[in-house]
């Protein structure tokens, strides 16, 4: 399937958060780039979110798709994906890409979620919307449209990072200021999320909440691995609702 592009109106983002990634948007598949991180952990939270919902056959949108790391990899699966953002550049970087490697059933369209919960409710298997609820005004907006957007009994899986004091240290003054693993000022401390709003936000929206897992990391030797910490970075899968 020929990757696409569309443009809709922008409702719930900060042109900030939006200039930051799109400045950025020529080194998204650059491994040893700003984005290596998210190179690094996506074995990981793919095979979390297969695991719990196998890929194959299914129809997938990845919510604040940027370059298309994760949209790539889970078409790759098998499911029909379309990944959407707010930026228009790292979407033409998405796209070229799943061009030049000819991923199949593979498409992107610049839209919000909301605008597109509006014109598409219920008509997913699976949702993903991971390390964007931190970057959005209104989180509790994103977690709603994600589950009108997802089919009754579907899939939606969220990754975040914790608000505490060891987040603060640990992912923004060690790895945006020390280790230099993401850029300056990537996260803001305030929008950062407690697994207990989120809970909140999914709650309110008719999504039950299924699995948390946390990411760690060893800056000495490279390696990410999954496990019950949640204090920093972390992932939820959630079902919508059958009735």
């Amino acid at each position: 399937m020929t990757p696409s592009l569309a443009t809709d109106l922008v409702l719930n983002a900060d042109p900030a958060e939006l200039a930051k990634f799109s400045d950025l948007a020529h080194r998204w598949w650059d491994p040893q780039s700003e984005f290596r991180p998210l190179h690094q952990i996506n074995p990981l939270r793919l095979e979390w979110i297969q695991a719990q919902a196998p890929l194959a056959g299914q129809r997938v949108l990845d919510i604040g798709c940027g370059g298309g790391i994760l949209s790539d990899s889970m078409a790759r699966k098998g499911a029909q994906v379309l990944g959407i953002d707010l930026s228009s550049k790292a979407l033409k970087v998405a796209q070229l890409h799943a061009l030049e490697a000819q991923t199949p059933n593979l498409r992107f369209r610049e839209v919000s979620a909301e605008a597109l919960a509006a014109e598409q409710p219920g008509q997913f298997d699976i949702v993903t919307c991971m390390e964007m609820l931190e970057h959005v005004p209104d989180p509790a907006s994103v977690v709603r449209s994600c589950a009108s957007l997802v089919k009754p009994g579907g899939w939606v899986f969220f990754s975040t990072l914790n608000r505490n004091a060891r987040s603060f240290l640990l992912a923004i003054v060690g790895a945006e200021y020390l280790l230099n693993m993401l850029p300056r000022g990537t996260h803001e401390f305030s929008k950062l999320i407690r697994p207990s709003e989120l809970a909140g936000h999914c709650r309110a929206a008719g999504l039950d909440w299924q699995q948390t897992r946390g990411l760690s990391h060893n800056p000495l030797t490279g390696r990410y691995w999954l496990n019950a910490d949640t204090s920093v970075n972390y992932m939820v899968s959630t079902r919508r609702a059958l009735s």
